[in-house]
């Protein structure tokens, strides 16, 4: 038997009601590796195949299974914290692997649930949080006030920039995650939800907001996109114009948010071309 195939015998146990009462020890055993293994890296939510964007990645339904069986199996407990009490299924990690591998978390606030992955030479500012199942590539800075959130994967040497909210999505478990591929940028401010992939070495604009709902305005391949950023974009938000604009009570007209997107290296844009391009 193998990891996956125990946590998947177990959520179909789960699923039917068929899991008994003497067999709860022998399946928080495997839930307790299954952690272990989330922790060390070894198992993913979502794991890429090769390339960028949507689709070059896989999620791992088995593993969003597994989290989901921590919660569902575990009874809620009382907790600290230093001098915080808290009520949880499951205690904070622990980082005392962090520093063999010069991941640095500075003290007073930055906190790392079970079965958060960190990699090599990164670095948590306090205060920010990840949680269960999210994948922290190496070198990686994750700034203050940041939270990533269950299940994301976070590529390596990505910036997270102060007060950035990277969303997670654990259920349904056929769904990817939010994904941000190696060597992007993101300014303070952004967010990032609702499985939307960002692609490698794109440098995103401060209080950005990444959701499959807002339309991508790829000035490159002269193209609108829903749910990514392709790979080696600049981007930052724009307001375009709302069909509520004609309504009485927006007598000076109604926007909604977009996204632009340039080639990373373009310094400037023709304004014209840019209005053109989000009037079309």
């Amino acid at each position: 038997m193998t990891l996956q195939s125990d946590v998947s015998d177990l959520w179909h146990q789960y699923q039917t009601d068929d899991l008994a009462a003497a067999d709860a020890a022998d399946a928080l055993d495997t839930l307790d590796e299954f952690l272990v293994a989330l922790e060390a890296g070894e198992i993913r939510a979502a794991e890429n195949d090769g390339g960028s964007g949507p689709d070059a990645w896989t999620v791992n339904e088995w593993v969003k299974q597994g989290i989901l069986l921590n919660f569902g199996l575990r009874e809620t407990e009382p907790r600290e914290y230093g001098d915080v009490r808290y009520h949880d299924v499951l205690p904070l990690r622990d980082t005392a692997d962090l520093a063999e591998r010069g991941t640095r978390n500075t003290p007073d606030g930055t906190t790392i649930r079970r079965g958060a992955y960190l990699g090599e030479d990164c670095i948590m500012m306090s205060p920010s949080f990840v949680n269960i199942g999210a994948y922290v590539g190496d070198g990686t800075l994750v700034d203050s006030c940041d939270t990533v959130g269950s299940c994301a994967q976070i590529g390596e040497g990505v910036k997270l920039g102060a007060n950035t909210l990277i969303g997670g999505v654990l259920e349904p478990v056929e769904d990817a995650p939010v994904i941000v591929e190696d060597g992007v940028s993101l300014g303070a401010g952004c967010r990032v939800t609702s499985g939307f992939v960002v692609g490698e070495n794109s440098i995103v604009g401060e209080n950005t907001l990444l959701t499959p709902r807002i339309p991508v305005y790829d000035l490159v391949e002269e193209e609108v996109l829903y749910g990514e950023l392709p790979a080696e974009r600049r981007a930052f938000t724009r307001f375009v114009e709302s069909s509520l604009g004609d309504h009485d009570l927006f007598a000076g007209g109604a926007y909604k948010p977009a996204v632009v997107a340039l080639d990373v290296e373009e310094d400037t844009i023709d304004a014209t071309r840019r209005e053109e391009a989000l009037r079309e």
